[in-house]
């Protein structure tokens, strides 16, 4: 199998204009992705799909990611002035500056991909949106990979995302009239499920704490 680096140079040879970064993992399994820009995502996955070498013919997993607004420090390097009279061969001196940056929040849908004919695997995609408001419209893969279809709707319920081109998007979890994205990190769980078509166990409890006070039925026999 390839590794995400040469995946990248194969990607680049065909299409020379598109956005393909590796994002590395540092953790355990070390299962770096490649990020694709939107504006290639499609042509790009019928590639992975129908090229010799990969034949990446199987989506095992689409998910959701959503990335807040974070500030991260990054640390430069700057070599500093010679000072003189020293010594030409001593190493150069390196001031080390950290500098902090916002960076924006945004979307993220992740696809596992696999090769079920030449058994191999996985290959992880990763697309972004440009924030978490206005601008949350993703290409579909689903006309690429078929088993992307529910799992995308699974995504644009829970976080919001617009998947353009998909055969059926809809939601699939909540029920249609529900407003928000469960699965987002700001998300805040409403207190009031009156408007739930069928609450039941603690969501009845909270849901009572607003109904309006029922009064109690006489009992038989009581006076008046």
């Amino acid at each position: 199998m390839e590794t995400p680096e040469q995946i990248r140079e194969r990607i680049l040879a065909r299409f020379p204009g598109a956005e393909v970064n590796v994002v590395t993992n540092p953790g355990p399994a070390a299962q770096h992705s490649l990020l694709l820009g939107a504006a290639h995502a499609v042509a790009i996955a019928v590639f992975l799909r129908d090229d010799p070498v990969l034949r990446l013919d199987t989506c095992s997993n689409v998910t959701g990611v959503d990335w807040l607004d974070r500030e991260i420090v990054e640390t430069v390097r700057k070599p500093l002035p010679t000072e003189p009279g020293s010594d030409p061969a001593a190493p150069a001196r390196i001031l080390e500056e950290k500098i902090k940056r916002l960076v924006p929040g945004h979307l993220e849908v992740v696809y596992h991909l696999y090769s079920v004919a030449l058994k191999q695997g996985p290959v992880i995609l990763r697309l972004r949106t440009f924030d978490r408001g206005a601008n949350v419209t993703l290409p579909s893969l689903t006309p690429v990979w078929r088993a992307c279809e529910f799992q995308e709707r699974e995504v644009f319920d829970l976080y919001g995302v617009k998947f353009t081109g998909h055969p059926d998007l809809r939601r699939i979890l909540m029920w249609d009239e529900f407003q928000h994205h469960p699965m987002r990190k700001d998300y805040v769980e409403p207190d009031d499920y009156e408007w739930e078509p069928t609450p039941h166990d603690a969501v009845l409890d909270k849901a009572r704490r607003h109904y309006p006070a029922t009064p109690a039925a006489p009992q038989e026999g009581a006076a008046p």
